[in-house]
């Protein structure tokens, strides 16, 4: 249905199953078509490129991430090269010589979860992880936590990188965090933005929104940004020339000047390549009436399909009672299977591999992806029979 969109990538990889969508997703073939307009751009305007960049190809990527989150400020969007430089951004909104206390989860992916661990090893900074499991107490026990711990940043995934779980109302769970607590709130919306339907509508004043091109919005590795609540005055010690652009006219004081939008969050001088990747994606799609809505929509039905080959081939270790979690509420586009062991889950993986599935795992879970590039018709596991 969707598979035009790839040709170039499913031509490149023509006897191979691709389930590793949430880790690296295929990329439509306009990316090489907005990959080469960059060069082009950077050859015929030179210097002149950033008023191009930041004159129409920024605001107009802001304006379709906006669409797609219902965000009422396109302009409080901030691009970076990867999360964990906002990460480090939000961080540095703190006096690391003081005590701060940091609240997330158990799950986190490592551009958080490495960062964090790591300045945990001051005295001075506590970082308190709440297990995700059991999931269906998380919400109550991580909303008591940040009630009980009034921590100085609340960090939390939309959908957990290592189970599939999502937080179904995404809105509610925000707003309740809020009301038990004034810390600054910070959702990783990577498995979640242009995978599941998303409205930060209700939350844009009070929440940071990261997320990325890398994995469900197809643009591939190098574009990530930040939603930045509205009015917000935080000044990031961790900041770049580019966190200057709209004061560069005023009087220099001894004081260190922010945009007044999101760019208060921005660092310095990077590729806009990834940029252009992720620009092409989403306007091929809103040109296409893609949705969010009609993606998601697609997957589960890609999902129910691939469980049905699944239990066709009546595997001893990969089967739905290894599955981690389904429930379609509240459940990513990747299905993670939790064996005994990491050696028996890398066997399994590098089984696969070896007979043209593609699959990726983190310790004893094996988790595999779903995308538009995906035929239902086409999946194929029968090698689970010699395996």
């Amino acid at each position: 249905m969707y598979q035009h969109f790839y040709q170039r990538f499913l031509q490149a990889n023509p006897d191979k199953q691709h389930f590793a969508s949430h880790s690296h997703h295929y990329w439509p073939d306009v990316t090489r078509e907005a990959t080469l307009a960059y060069w082009d751009d950077s050859a015929s305007m030179v210097d002149d490129k950033w008023l191009h960049i930041f004159g129409q190809v920024i605001p107009q990527t802001q304006q379709l991430i906006a669409d797609i989150l219902n965000l009422p400020a396109p302009e409080q969007i901030v691009f970076a090269g990867n999360t964990h430089e906002l990460v480090m951004r939000l961080f540095s909104c703190f006096d690391l010589s003081k005590p701060l206390n940091v609240l997330s989860t158990d799950s986190e992916f490592y551009s958080f979860q490495r960062q964090a661990t790591r300045l945990a090893e001051f005295d001075n900074i506590e970082l308190t992880s709440v297990p995700t499991e059991p999931f269906a107490s998380f919400t109550e026990r991580f909303i008591a936590k940040v009630k009980m711990e009034q921590p100085d940043m609340v960090f939390c995934s939309q959908v957990f990188f290592n189970s599939g779980y999502a937080i179904a109302d995404l809105p509610a769970f925000v707003l309740a965090v809020a009301e038990v607590t004034d810390a600054m709130i910070v959702i990783d919306g990577y498995h979640g933005f242009m995978a599941l339907p998303t409205d930060l509508s209700a939350i844009a004043e009070r929440v940071f929104y990261l997320s990325g091109s890398y994995k469900y919005a197809q643009g591939g590795e190098g574009c990530c940004f930040m939603a930045v609540p509205p009015g917000n005055n935080q000044r990031p010690w961790y900041t770049g020339w580019f966190a200057e652009f709209g004061t560069l006219a005023a009087e220099k004081s001894a004081l260190v000047l922010y945009s007044n939008d999101g760019n208060r969050f921005a660092g310095a001088t990077m590729d806009y390549t990834a940029l252009y990747r992720l620009h092409a994606v989403l306007l091929l799609f809103k040109k296409q009436g893609i949705t969010v809505g009609r993606i998601h929509q697609y997957v589960m039905q890609l999902q129910q399909a691939f469980l049905a080959e699944l239990s066709r081939q009546q595997h001893p270790l990969l089967n739905q009672q290894s599955l981690l979690l389904y429930r379609p509420d509240q459940h990513g586009h990747f299905f993670t299977f939790k064996l005994a062991s990491t050696s028996e889950v890398a066997d399994l993986a590098a089984f696969l591999k070896n007979n043209g599935v593609i699959t990726d795992y983190r310790t004893d879970r094996l988790r595999f992806g779903f995308g538009l590039y995906h035929n239902s018709d086409q999946f194929d596991l029968s090698c689970l029979k010699r395996g």
